[in-house]
């Protein structure tokens, strides 16, 4: 992509230029959403920037007016020129002098960049990490910028011969996510995900299935995925169906996988909840 938006204005990619004393690069200080572009229409944007703004409270980092958000996300549309693919806009507390205690005034940094349609992912293995997800804490509840556990679980994952992560809750007894992704069940001819208790992300796309009434929470754990009918991992990107969790296999469900996707990923623009037209 040739443009990115830095704060109030277009930047060309290759030398946008970004403080290197900004809090976001030194200490993770920042929050982050990644949106589905889909013909010209972000995909659950209201839920996107929603979700950004209680990230942003908890910190305490003030948020720029939706408006210029919605501004600067049609600006980067129109200036790259593809109507389909992801936008990550990346929130910061922006500079700040040495040490942890942010500055009392902060001036944040909104950097909003766009990638190109990714190949949709076949089914995946998963490996049951060391990892943890602490639903008690607040930050679990929020896409920051510190993702170092979820990026170890994905290289023990992968060194281990697997495709993804899955990480447990707190306690090692109850099912969380994958290591970006939300986990959806089926047994019983039921839906079901992890709880936001137990350490499961507030995603937008569970939240769709959730309203819609197709899936619901419950506690689950190994055991019960291990004897589930069938499993996805979803995000606002992907669908992508678990074919086994360490040596045990799952069945693929290819009515279930297309219910899923007509859920998730509307076809036309008129069907796209939430979104933006650019």
């Amino acid at each position: 992509m040739r443009s990115v938006w830095l704060n109030d204005r277009l930047a060309p990619s290759k030398n946008a230029p970004l403080d290197y004393t900004d809090r976001g690069f030194l200490l993770g200080d920042g929050v982050f959403e990644t949106m589905r572009l889909h013909d010209g229409v972000l995909v659950r944007l209201d839920a996107h920037l929603r979700r950004l703004a209680e990230g942003a409270a908890l910190l305490q980092i003030p948020l720029p007016e939706g408006d210029r958000l919605h501004h600067a996300l049609k600006s980067l549309i129109k200036a790259n020129g593809h109507a389909s693919g992801s936008l990550r806009l990346t929130l910061t507390r922006g500079v700040g002098p040495r040490g942890l205690l942010p500055p009392p005034s902060p001036h944040p940094t909104v950097l909003i960049t766009q990638a190109l349609p990714m190949a949709a992912p076949g089914p995946c293995r998963l490996h049951v990490s060391r990892y943890r997800r602490d639903g008690a804490s607040p930050l679990s509840r929020i896409k920051h910028l510190n993702y170092l556990p979820q990026i170890l679980s994905r290289l023990e994952a992968d060194q281990a011969g697997f495709d993804d992560a899955l990480l447990l809750s707190a306690d090692g007894v109850h099912i969380a996510e994958a290591s970006a992704s939300t986990l959806i069940v089926l047994s019983g001819g039921n839906l079901q995900t992890p709880r936001l208790e137990d350490g499961a992300l507030a995603g937008t796309a569970r939240a769709t299935l959730i309203a819609a009434g197709i899936c619901s929470e419950a506690r689950l754990n190994l055991d019960t995925l291990r004897q589930a009918d069938a499993a996805w991992l979803i995000n606002s990107l992907s669908l992508r169906e678990v074919s086994a969790i360490g040596a045990d296999q799952l069945r693929q469900e290819a009515r279930w996988t297309a219910r899923l996707r007509d859920a998730l990923f509307p076809r036309t623009t008129d069907k796209a909840p939430n979104g933006m037209s650019s």
